[in-house]
């Protein structure tokens, strides 16, 4: 299976247990389902019948509002059924909208509180055997943290080479335009003096993905600036405020599942 079939699949996951379960982030979880087709289907060592084996590379959420698309990930790759998926949010389920920490379920990081997930990375590299790499996928908006600088300029310090910082760059959190809610300009100028080497990409174009991904680091950690559109894939979505975090009408979810290849 190629990886725009992948990414078409994990839409789909993400709009079926998404309105399953009720209003959900669906704008930034659209917006990185191309960032974790590459991730999971091509760029990181695992087994999904195995996934607590030890040599394996991590995946870190820190945009943990954004739990849907790793669950939606998560299913399409074979780590939980189609049925774990469907039950996100159920009471006393293992699948709340923000992830908890059950590496059984290929889930490393609790992930609430925003900013925190670089840190949290930042020392599983440092603790990593030699050739495990660490991928981790941050917000435009969790950057305004200063824990996201702070761990960054250990990283940079400490040259954790395995260490991926992957920008989920789409223009957009909570309120409305990163713009005009806390502008921060020039990431990869900011990154680069703190020791870190910066790749940019196309975050919905495979091939500019791949590239980037495959920056010689040269013994710095890499980031990954991939620009991306909120709610990318469904017309109404995209680049609209209102679906940082909204439900689906009926007529709405249809729309949206025909968008994406038809029902199942």
């Amino acid at each position: 299976m190629d990886l725009l079939q992948h990414a078409q699949n994990i839409r789909r996951n993400i709009l079926e247990a998404g309105h399953k379960a009720g209003a959900m982030h669906f704008g930034g979880s659209l917006s990185v389902a191309d960032l974790m087709a590459y991730i999971y289907g091509e760029a990181m060592r695992y087994d999904a019948k195995n996934p607590t084996w030890e040599g394996r590379d991590r995946f870190v959420l820190s945009k943990g509002h954004c739990g849907l698309a790793l669950y939606a990930t998560l299913a399409e790759f074979g780590l939980i059924t189609h049925e774990q998926l469907m039950s996100i949010d159920d009471d006393g389920g293992y699948f709340p909208s923000h992830c908890v920490q059950n590496v059984q379920y290929g889930i490393e990081l609790s992930s609430g509180s925003l900013g925190l997930g670089l840190s949290f990375a930042a020392g599983q590299a440092l603790a990593l055997n030699d050739g495990q790499r660490l991928f981790v996928v941050v917000g435009n908006g969790e950057i305004n943290e200063g824990s996201f600088w702070e761990a960054a300029m250990f990283a940079g310090h400490k040259g954790l080479a395995n260490l991926c910082v992957v920008v989920d760059d789409n223009g957009m959190q909570l309120d409305g335009l990163s713009d005009d809610v806390m502008p921060v300009k020039n990431w990869g100028e900011k990154l680069r003096t703190f020791d870190w080497m910066v790749a940019e990409a196309d975050g919905h174009n495979f091939g500019s993905l791949r590239s980037a991904f495959k920056t010689d680091r040269a013994g710095y950690p890499l980031a990954v600036i991939a620009h991306t559109v909120k709610g990318q894939g469904v017309s109404f979505m995209e680049r609209a405020v209102e679906w940082h975090h909204n439900k689906m009408s009926e007529d709405q979810f249809k729309r949206a599942m025909s968008e994406n290849g038809g029902a199942r």
